[in-house]
């Protein structure tokens, strides 16, 4: 393994092409705008639920466990001769010459992943709780940033806004009978909150501890490489919750729940009172640097993730140079990324080699990807995500 590793590394240039990596879900409803074959979205077994995720350049399983796919939610790397190895694997034996000193160094794997969530009802009203919380049952806080791209969102689904936290006067009162209350009838929990409508090519940045319910737009997720949430929303668009969703963040042995749960929200940021100043993220551009390429931040303002939209325009070619490694997905267009051949897709079967995907090391990343856009009419679209080791902040934030 070790020598395909290295090999299929070279073989690229510092550059990985990836393999789609399917998440089916067991709940809500498909927004059908991953660009899958429609007879696919059970693909994986009626069983294990809807496809509804994709997961992109993830290093860490989905913390629900499905015994007819072990693996699920590991992304794998597709190598030249057609096998294929765990880029968790490939981290392991590369080291700092994949993903640098700083991240090698600090968590000894790369802590981030993306995703494309895809539902046509809006998601449960939940928070992920702060690493004291979450590292209780084995896991770590989840900071996540939201990005709603053009390209995949030819609609908005039933509800495209989204709650968060909590209105001002809401008491501590009222929110535990919601929690304790969560098994016995509709508590509606978010008359509690404020939602915000989404808008198309903007985002959001939602710090561990804090309400969200998500809404139906697809959308584009970088995140910490963990999966645990607390779910304070019992009905959702008529579908019913178990209480399995409120306590998954309870220690075993915990006498006062609902107690817990309560204590373990970040009350102070729940009730920030100018939320959407804070929070909202819309795009930042950078400098021009070259003739036909367009550079914005678009997940940006914390300590943790960053992510750029990267537009080439129709029959140019430039060079991309970026501080640190990154995973990135072609949205837009077609062309050529480093020694590969790229294209967004248009339909994809479960089980099919996209050429979409990527992931570039830290070296590759400083000397640059040259890309190639050969559309000569159409622009060509990535999304890269990176971790702690090259976040962004304007002005006003700094």
């Amino acid at each position: 393994m070790s020598n395909l590793i290295r090999d299929t590394f070279e073989a690229g240039n510092g550059i990985f092409r990836m393999i789609p990596n399917f998440i089916p879900i067991k709940f809500g409803k498909p927004g059908r705008r991953l660009k899958l074959h429609p007879d696919d979205y059970f693909k994986l077994g009626a069983d294990s639920g809807t496809i509804m995720e994709r997961w992109i350049c993830a290093m860490k399983g989905a913390r629900a466990k499905n015994p007819k796919i072990p693996d699920l939610g590991y992304s794998y790397v597709l190598a030249e001769n057609g096998e294929k190895f765990l880029l968790c694997d490939a981290v392991k034996e590369l080291k700092e010459t994949l993903i640098g000193e700083e991240l090698q160094k600090t968590y000894g794997a790369f802590p981030v992943y993306a995703k494309f969530f895809d539902y046509e009802t809006p998601l449960y009203f939940h928070f992920h709780p702060r690493t004291e919380i979450a590292g209780k049952v084995g896991c770590e806080a989840k900071p996540e940033c939201y990005y709603f791209p053009p390209q995949l969102n030819p609609h908005g689904g039933e509800r495209p806004s989204t709650y968060f936290g909590f209105h001002a006067g809401v008491t501590k009162e009222e929110v535990r009978d919601c929690i304790a209350h969560f098994a016995d009838y509709d508590t509606h929990v978010t008359s509690l909150s404020q939602a915000f409508d989404l808008e198309v090519g903007t985002g959001w940045y939602v710090p561990a501890g804090v309400l969200h319910a998500p809404g139906s737009l697809l959308t584009y997720e970088p995140q910490w490489c963990t999966d645990l949430n607390c779910v304070l929303e019992n009905v959702v668009c008529g579908e019913v919750f178990g209480e399995r969703y409120l306590t998954d963040i309870v220690p075993e042995g915990e006498e006062n729940p609902a107690d817990y749960i309560l204590n373990a929200l970040d009350w102070e940021a729940n009730f920030e009172p100018d939320f959407k100043e804070k929070y909202f993220r819309k795009p930042v551009e950078l400098p021009k640097t070259q003739e036909g390429l367009t550079e914005k931040w678009v997940c940006y303002g914390n300590e943790y993730i960053a992510s750029k939209e990267v537009t080439i325009q129709p029959g140019k070619e430039i060079l991309l140079k970026d501080h640190a490694a990154y995973g990135c997905i072609c949205v837009q267009g077609f062309g050529s990324f480093g020694t590969f051949h790229a294209e967004a897709v248009n339909m994809m079967r479960v089980g099919d080699q996209t050429c979409d995907e990527f992931f570039v090391g830290k070296a590759r990343a400083q000397e640059g990807v040259r890309i190639r856009n050969d559309s000569a009419v159409e622009p060509m679209v990535f999304l890269q995500h990176f971790g702690p080791d090259n976040t962004f902040y304007t002005e006003q934030e700094k």
